[in-house]
């Protein structure tokens, strides 16, 4: 005979919702009326007696689903008619070796700048296509900001530049002191590649500045499965050399993301965003809102002897906030009391440690006010 096991006790939630907040840097916090509509369409798609799950991905159903999503990705960026619009797997880990080999010939150099874990493995992977020249090495400085233009070591003859817009591990972003993205001053008119993985349509930027603009889609425009390339027409019609189809932007442009079966779920979520990003009052008002909730957190670390952040100030970012107590002990009890008063994954990486509280776009103002109210009581107490 077994003996039931008493389950455990559950964390405090928040009693708007029921439940916790999530802190994840992804996949990340997703907006609950999104969830919900999920919910009902796993069971009965658009009234058409099947699961979104269970829809082939070339039912009229889910044509009309992938065409919503190709709409609504341009409406939300305003990208411009000669780019493309695609949805592809693998991850953005992926586009580490599909962008070089796409667009780069072997005889030719593109500049990367390393300002973060991510960004760092961008460059380790290009370096079998063609020469790769380290414009800029965060490593020295522990990827505590993104650098000046003046800082900057181009090659003066990139085919193209890649930078990581956000770095989610260390918590910087390349950022005016506005908040809009600042992109570097680029020579020779080179174009520029940039992973957009951690602040994709979590601010208004303009899509023309860049020539591919790439995401995983799971921490503001999606959940896991799916990953957002726009692509400039003239560097889709590349083709520095032969690569397996499934690889060729120009393939995957002409097959509409369809060259087979593709995530059809995970492009359906990201379809869900898209609208509830729009009903939000789009990117701008998305950066407002994400500017609010960041400011609750930096100005309990700005008052702070207690806190210290990573990240130099000129360069912190609205989405991944990264801090430590004064010992990893107090790290552990801040990590684990959090826990208890409903506030999940606030572990830093294994690279940095601390913590590090993810404000993606879904995370509402009241998770923010409450992370702020008890880091405030946690120092009281252990200050």
């Amino acid at each position: 005979m077994t003996t039931a096991t008493a389950p455990a006790a559950m964390p405090a939630t928040n009693t708007r919702s029921g439940r916790m907040y999530n802190f994840s840097a992804g996949p990340g916090v997703l907006p609950e009326e999104v969830i919900r509509q999920a919910q009902e369409d796993l069971w009965n798609c658009r009234g058409s007696g099947i699961g979104i799950m269970e829809h082939s991905h070339r039912a009229k159903t889910f044509d009309k689903i992938l065409a919503e999503a190709v709409e609504d990705c341009r409406a939300v960026g305003n990208v411009p008619a000669n780019y493309h619009v695609l949805f592809l797997t693998g991850g953005a880990t992926t586009q580490n070796f599909m962008v070089p080999a796409n667009i780069l010939a072997q005889h030719e150099t593109a500049d990367y700048l390393t300002t973060g874990y991510w960004a760092e493995k961008s460059y380790e992977h290009a370096k079998m296509y063609g020469t790769i020249h380290e414009a800029w090495n965060g490593r020295p400085h522990k990827h505590t900001f993104c650098p000046s233009d003046a800082e900057i070591a181009w090659s003066g003859k990139a085919a193209y530049v890649h930078m990581c817009s956000n770095n989610t591990i260390y918590g910087t972003q390349w950022r005016n002191t506005d908040g809009s993205i600042r992109v570097p001053k680029v020579p020779n008119g080179a174009p520029i590649v940039i992973d957009m993985c951690s602040d994709m349509y979590s601010r208004p930027f303009n899509v023309a500045d860049f020539g591919i603009v790439y995401a995983g889609a799971q921490k503001n425009v999606g959940i896991a499965g799916c990953t957002v390339v726009l692509i400039r027409d003239d560097l889709l019609a590349k083709k520095p050399r032969e690569l397996p189809l499934m690889l060729q932007y120009s393939v995957q442009a002409k097959d509409e993301s369809r060259h087979n079966t593709p995530p059809v779920f995970a492009i359906y979520m990201s379809g869900l965003v898209f609208k509830w990003i729009q009903k939000q009052g789009g990117l701008a008002a998305m950066h407002k809102h994400n500017v609010d909730k960041a400011n609750l957190i930096y100005d309990v670390l700005d008052r702070s002897a207690f806190y210290k952040g990573h990240a130099r100030k000129d360069s912190r970012s609205l989405m991944n906030i990264t801090f430590r107590c004064p010992s990893e002990e107090l790290d552990t009890k801040f990590i684990a009391e959090a826990f208890k008063a409903g506030m999940d994954q606030l572990k830093g990486h294994r690279s940095t440690g601390g913590m590090r509280a993810s404000l993606y776009n879904a995370m509402p103002v009241d998770g923010c006010k409450a992370l702020a109210d008890f880091m405030r009581e946690f120092e009281r107490k252990n200050g």
